[in-house]
């Protein structure tokens, strides 16, 4: 990874800061940026233009002459092509230039762009703003502090809203957040100026980005300790209500009304007293 002194706003050392080889050390790819670039400036196109056709074209509702007898060649309105106020023959209507570009060529291309000006020098590191106030005297006094020369792109966060309106005035100085950076405007710059915290990193792409995802997910959740459940308590089971059983043997049967109980007593039916 090439390293680049890290400034601060007085244009004294602080440091140095590696440059990812993904965003800034790659070999430029002068087909995709050409590609890139089109293709953004054909969405620019408003394409609101538009012509009338012969039948927009106002009047010409009845035939100018008869067919025949004239010696002139036939017509049948005066609105042709051919006539002089008629209406236009394939002409421009209100249409949409943009391009389908695809991300990854135009992540491409903003790599290119950028490791292009990174191998040239013209990559500058800022520590931190630091500005609370908008004032352009400020915004002019470190430029000249960091001896930046010709046009300058200046990226920046979208919280640094004063920084953004310090520059704003100068016409060599073109500010973007950090969101909004593209290969056109690198190109059209000669400087390209980040702080620390905007510094681009390379981001993996696609599945190998879903699978280093899943990877990093996998690896944190096999380091996380896993809380051992505290053991629960077994209920006892509910106690029965039991029932006062009497053993079998400690039964007395009671015998004395059977005792009492003579022969004498039992009822004789009529069959028995004719017999």
């Amino acid at each position: 990874m090439a390293s680049v002194k890290v400034l601060t706003v007085a244009g004294k050392a602080k440091g140095s800061v590696e440059l990812d080889d993904g965003v800034f050390g790659i070999q430029p790819n002068v087909p995709v940026m050409h590609q890139v670039v089109t293709a953004q400036l054909a969405a620019r196109r408003a394409g609101t233009h538009s012509t009338l056709t012969r039948a927009e074209a106002r009047g010409g509702g009845r035939k100018p002459f008869k067919q025949k007898g004239t010696g002139n060649a036939r017509a049948g309105s005066i609105r042709s092509p051919h006539w002089v106020g008629g209406g236009v023959a394939h002409g421009p209507k209100p249409r949409s230039y943009a391009q389908r570009t695809p991300k990854k060529m135009v992540r491409l291309a903003l790599h290119s762009a950028l490791s292009d000006r990174a191998s040239e020098g013209k990559v500058l590191v800022v520590d931190s703003w630091g500005w609370e106030t908008p004032r352009t005297k400020d915004a002019v006094a470190a430029l000249e502090a960091l001896k930046l020369d010709g046009r300058v792109l200046l990226v920046l966060q979208r919280s640094e809203v004063a920084v953004a309106r310090s520059f704003r005035n100068l016409r060599h100085v073109q500010v973007l957040e950090v969101g909004e950076l593209n290969a056109y405007d690198v190109l059209c710059n000669d400087v390209v100026v980040f702080s620390k915290a905007t510094l681009p990193v390379a981001e993996p792409i696609g599945k190998t980005a879903r699978r280093e995802a899943a990877a990093e997910e996998s690896q944190v959740a096999e380091e996380t300790p896993v809380a051992e459940e505290a053991p629960v308590a077994e209920e006892a089971p509910a106690e029965e209500p039991v029932e006062d059983a009497v053993p079998a043997e400690d039964t007395e049967v009671d015998d004395t009304e059977a005792e009492d109980i003579e022969p004498d007593d039992v009822p004789v039916t009529d069959e028995e007293e004719t017999s």
